[in-house]
């Protein structure tokens, strides 16, 4: 009878790994899909991890009108999922049970407004008890190189605000877009449905314009060291907001502009968008 070498030879170390792996059954698969949804159906783009330039060069047009657009690296060493549009009306409703102040029942696909900081937060604790993940507010890095999509320049689609890019600089019966919200039969008082505009190269809605997003992040000065995964200021006393609105001029549209408010505030021209957790 002949033996076969292999089996003779092999460790037994390695055979019981063999063995053992088969009784497991199939391993789960360590890639992560690129689009995800859950059962709200809210709808998240994968963001890769990266190193990107933070902040805006000192001859970019409208920069430091709220000031500390310093240029600095970031590194984000994990990937997330940002979620594809500004949570909706709908959304809110299907968490929370209830419309907002300003808002009737049906309204759908708009964004949410007039939510503050902490009203965010409280969203974010009842979406987590579902269980379909780990969510929360993205931190002002990741906003930033979620919106530039791997630009450089002041908008993510180039460097000249167009209005068909994006809903801004309006309000009922002014603003320099009127002429074109009138063909999409918008209303210029008020943001535009989720998804009117072109996503970003990334596939991101109105991560510019619509309405203002609020981050995780206290405001405050950057570190102009380059740094990995910063959460900004330990403490503080406003919550940054970042992306302009409807009523927004263009030079708040910029990628790396900065704004900020208390975090109690409810204001007509903020909204959100949440993250999840990759990882």
């Amino acid at each position: 009878m002949h033996t076969n070498s292999t089996v003779r030879h092999t460790p037994f170390y390695l055979v019981l790994l063999v063995l053992l792996t088969a009784l497991a059954g199939p391993q789960p698969s360590l890639a992560l899909e690129k689009t995800y949804r859950n059962t709200i159906g809210m709808t998240f783009v994968l963001i890769p991890a990266g190193t990107f330039v933070m902040g805006s060069p000192e001859n970019e047009a409208g920069r430091d009108r709220h000031g500390g657009e310093e240029q600095h690296t970031v590194t984000l060493t994990k990937p997330i999922y940002m979620q594809s549009t500004e949570v909706t009306v709908d959304q809110w409703e299907s968490i929370m049970g209830k419309p907002l102040i300003g808002w009737r029942r049906g309204a759908g696909n708009m964004p949410v407004t007039r939510v503050s900081w902490n009203d965010c937060q409280k969203f974010i604790e009842k979406l987590n008890a579902r269980g379909e993940g780990v969510y929360r507010l993205p931190t002002e890095a990741e906003w930033e190189y979620a919106c530039r999509a791997g630009t450089q320049t002041p908008f993510s689609w180039g460097d000249k605000i167009e209005c068909d890019k994006a809903m801004y600089g309006n309000k009922k019966g002014s603003g320099a877009c009127l002429q074109y919200l009138h063909t999409l039969k918008l209303d210029a008082g008020k943001p535009a449905p989720v998804k009117t505009f072109a996503p970003n190269a990334w596939g991101l809605y109105d991560m510019q314009g619509n309405v203002w997003e609020w981050c995780q992040d206290w405001y405050g000065d950057y570190d102009l060291e380059p740094v990995k995964d910063p959460t900004g200021p330990s403490e503080g006393n406003h919550r940054v907001r970042r992306g302009g609105g409807w009523a927004s001029k263009w030079y708040d549209l910029r990628s790396a502009n900065r704004a900020y408010s208390h975090p109690s505030n409810r204001i007509k021209i903020i909204g959100f968008r949440v993250a999840r957790e990759a990882l």
